[in-house]
C-alpha cells in the first residue's frame, strides 16, 4: 500500500470531476433517442472515433495481461494478441465500408439485413443476449478485476471496496452520457493513459533496482525473456505461441475488439462514423496506435518486475495484504507502479482509472445497445417509444455493470479469462469473414456454429475428455486444443450450411443491393437477378477486395515492422532496428500507392 500526496489526490479528482462533467453535459441531447444515445446520430469524425477505440482497448488488464504474458511466455507470448493485426487490418481495407453502407445500429441488426425468417429474427435475439450480456460481461469482468489488482496493491482497498467505488462512477457517466459522452471523454482518456503508461516505464527503467536501460536488458532475469520471435529449435513452444495465433487463431476466433471482419464496438464506432472514408480512416488510425506504439511501455515494466518481483513468492511477500485468490504474475505490473514518486504517481493512478473508465463505459453502452436495439425493440416491445428504449438502455447499463463486477470477484487473473473468452469464440470467426463474400451461408450457419463452439469449449475446459484429449498423455499435444475447437466447430458448420435451404433469393437480392459486396461468391444470385429483371448492382468497376487483402498484407508488414523497430532500438540491436525501419518506410510507400489505387476503384 502507498501513501497518496495530496498532488497525487488533485490529479485524480480534477480527472474525475472533467470526465463526469461531460457525461453530464452531453446527457441533455444523448437521451433524444436511440439513435443518438448509441451512435451520436452518425456524424463522428475518424480521428476522434481512432482515439476513442484506441482509449477504449487501454484497459486496466491490458497492462496487465500483457505483464502476465512476459512474465510467463516472454515478449514473444504477445504473439497471441499480435497476430489480431491481420483481422484489424482486413477490417480497415475490406469491411469498414461494408458496414458503414450496411447502416445498421449495431452489428447484430446486420443478422435480419443478410437472413431471413425466424432463424434470422432468432439469431438476432440470441446473439444480443450472448454477446451483449454473457460476452460482454466476461470481458467487463477481466478489466474490473485488474482495478480489484491495483486498488489492492496500490492502495489497500479490500476488492468488494474497489468494486463499489470504480463502477458506481462508471456506470453513473456510462448511464447518462451514451455513446457521445463515451466518445468524447476517450479524447482526454487517451492522452491521459498514454503519459502514464510512458512515464511509469521511463521511470521505473531509471530506479536504483533496475539501474538503467542497459542494465535491464542484461539482466539474467531478463534474457530468456527478451525474444520477439519464439525460440525456432523448440517445436512446440514455436507452434503454441507462433504458428497458432498466424495461422489459425485471427481468422477463426471471435474476441472482443478483434472479431474477423469487425464487430463489436469496432462496428458501433464505424456505423457512428460520418462515411465511409471516415470508418476507414478511423480504424487504420486505431490500429497503428494500438499495435505500433502501445505495447512497449507494459513491456518494459513487465521485463522490470521480473528483477524486482523474480516470482509469486516476492510478489506475496512484498504485499501481504494481497488474498490468496488473488495472487498471480498480472499483479506485477501494479507492484511495480507502487515506486512511482508523487505527482507521477498520481497520474498513473489517474491513466488506469482513465483506461477503466474508457473500457467500460464502451462495454456498457455497446452492450446495452444490443439489449435495447435487438432484443427489447424487436422480441419484447416492437411499439416501445424512443424515450422508452433510452430509459431502457440506462437501466440496462447499471445492471451489466453490477453482474460484471460481481464476477471480477470470483476470478483470479487475466490470462485465464482471455483463454476462456478465445476459446469459446473460436471457430466462428470465418463465417463473419464470409457471410459478406459467399450468398450460400444462411442463419443456420451461425446459430450451429455458435452452438457448436461453446459445446466443445465447454467439453474440452469443464469435462475429463480434455485431460483425455489434450491433458499429459494424451492423444494431441496441449497446443493442438485451440485448433482442435476450431476445425470442429467450422465442420459442424459447413455440414449445417449444406444440409439446410439457402437464404430466399429476396433476402440475397436486398442484402447485395444495400452493401454491394461483390466477388464471385455472389455469382450465382447475380445471374438469377438478370433472370429476374432485377437491379441490384449499383456500382461498376473492379472489385477492389483483392487490392484490399494486399494492402491488408503490407500494412502488416508496416506496423510490424514500425513496433519491431523500437524493441530493437530498445534492446540495443540497432543493426536490426535500422533494417526493420527501411522495411517500414518501404511498406508505408507501397501502402500509399496501393491505398490510391482502392480509393480510385469503385466496388
Amino acid at each position: 500500500m502507498i501513501d497518496l500526496s495530496t498532488l497525487d489526490f488533485i490529479i485524480i479528482i480534477a480527472l474525475f470531476v472533467v470526465i463526469l462533467s461531460i457525461g453530464f453535459y452531453v446527457g441533455k441531447t444523448s437521451g433524444k433517442n436511440s439513435s443518438q444515445y448509441f451512435l451520436s446520430g452518425r456524424n463522428m469524425p475518424w480521428w476522434l472515433l481512432g482515439l476513442s477505440m484506441v482509449a477504449t482497448t487501454f484497459s486496466t488488464d491490458t497492462p496487465n495481461l500483457v505483464t502476465d504474458i512476459v512474465r510467463t511466455n516472454g515478449v514473444s507470448g504477445n504473439w497471441v494478441w499480435w497476430a489480431f493485426l491481420v483481422t484489424g487490418l482486413l477490417t480497415v481495407f475490406v469491411y469498414a465500408k461494408l458496414w458503414r453502407k450496411s447502416e445498421v445500429k449495431t452489428d447484430i441488426e446486420f443478422y435480419e439485413l443478410r437472413y431471413g425468417g425466424k432463424p434470422a429474427r432468432f439469431l438476432r435475439g440470441f446473439r444480443a443476449i450472448y454477446l451483449g450480456i454473457l460476452f460482454n460481461v466476461l470481458a467487463m469482468a477481466g478489466v474490473t478485476l485488474a482495478a480489484i489488482k491495483i486498488g489492492e496493491i496500490m492502495l489497500g482497498l479490500s476488492p468488494l471496496t474497489t468494486v463499489v467505488i470504480a463502477g458506481l462512477i462508471t456506470a453513473v457517466f456510462s448511464a447518462i452520457g451514451g455513446f457521445k459522452g463515451v466518445v468524447y471523454t476517450d479524447f482526454i482518456l487517451f492522452f491521459v493513459a498514454m503519459s502514464g503508461a510512458f512515464g511509469a516505464a521511463y521511470y521505473i527503467v531509471g530506479i536504483p533496482e533496475i539501474g538503467g536501460l542497459e542494465a535491464l536488458i542484461s539482466h539474467e532475469n531478463v534474457q530468456d525473456k527478451l525474444n520477439i520471435l519464439p525460440d525456432l529449435d523448440d517445436r512446440e513452444t514455436l507452434i503454441a505461441l507462433l504458428v497458432i495465433p498466424l495461422a489459425v487463431q485471427w481468422w477463426s476466433s471471435w474476441y472482443p475488439g478483434s472479431e474477423p471482419g469487425g464487430g463489436g464496438y469496432v462496428a458501433q464506432r464505424m456505423l457512428a462514423a460520418k462515411n465511409e472514408n471516415h470508418a476507414i480512416g478511423a480504424t487504420f488510425f486505431y490500429n497503428i496506435m494500438h499495435y505500433a506504439l502501445r505495447p512497449w511501455p507494459w513491456i518494459i515494466v513487465a521485463l522490470a518486475s521480473l528483477v524486482v518481483f523474480p516470482d509469486l513468492a516476492s510478489i506475496q511477500e512484498a504485499f501481504p495484504n494481497v488474498s490468496e485468490d488473488k495472487l498471480g504474475h498480472d499483479l506485477a505490473y501494479s507492484a511495480m507502479l507502487t515506486m512511482l514518486p508523487s505527482g507521477l504517481l498520481g497520474l498513473v493512478l489517474a491513466s488506469l482509472s482513465a483506461a477503466y473508465m474508457s473500457t467500460i463505459s464502451t462495454h456498457l453502452n455497446w452492450g446495452a445497445s444490443y439489449v435495447v436495439n435487438d432484443f427489447y425493440a424487436q422480441q419484447i416491445k416492437p411499439s416501445a417509444t424512443e424515450k422508452e428504449l433510452v430509459n431502457v438502455g440506462r437501466l440496462t447499463t447499471v445492471l451489466l455493470m453490477i453482474v460484471s463486477a460481481t464476477i471480477a470477484l470470483l476470478l483470479t487473473n487475466a490470462l485465464q479469462l482471455f483463454d476462456i473468452i478465445l476459446m469459446f469464440g473460436a471457430g466462428t470467426g470465418l463465417i463473419f469473414i464470409l457471410r459478406w463474400f459467399w450468398w450460400r451461408l444462411n442463419a443456420w450457419t451461425e446459430i450451429s456454429a455458435m452452438v457448436a463452439s461453446g459445446v466443445i469449449s465447454i467439453l474440452i475446459a469443464f469435462t475429463p475428455l480434455g485431460d483425455v484429449l489434450f491433458g499429459d498423455g494424451g492423444v494431441f499435444p496441449a497446443y493442438a486444443r485451440f485448433p482442435f475447437v476450431v476445425f470442429s466447430s467450422m465442420a459442424i458448420w459447413l455440414t449445417v450450411t449444406f444440409i439446410t435451404k439457402a437464404e430466399k433469393k429476396e433476402v440475397l437480392y436486398r442484402f447485395y443491393k444495400k452493401t454491394q459486396p461483390g466477388g464471385p461468391g455472389w455469382k450465382k444470385v447475380l445471374e438469377e437477378a438478370k433472370r429476374d429483371n432485377e437491379e441490384i448492382i449499383q456500382t461498376t468497376g473492379a472489385w477492389s477486395v483483392p487490392s484490399g487483402i494486399l494492402a491488408m498484407l503490407i500494412g502488416c508488414v508496416f506496423i510490424y515492422s514500425a513496433m519491431f523497430t523500437t524493441g530493437y532500438f530498445i534492446y540495443g540491436e540497432n543493426s536490426k532496428a535500422l533494417g526493420l525501419l527501411a522495411l517500414c518506410a518501404l511498406s508505408g510507400f507501397l501502402l500509399i500507392r496501393v491505398w490510391k489505387r482502392i480509393k480510385g476503384k469503385v466496388l
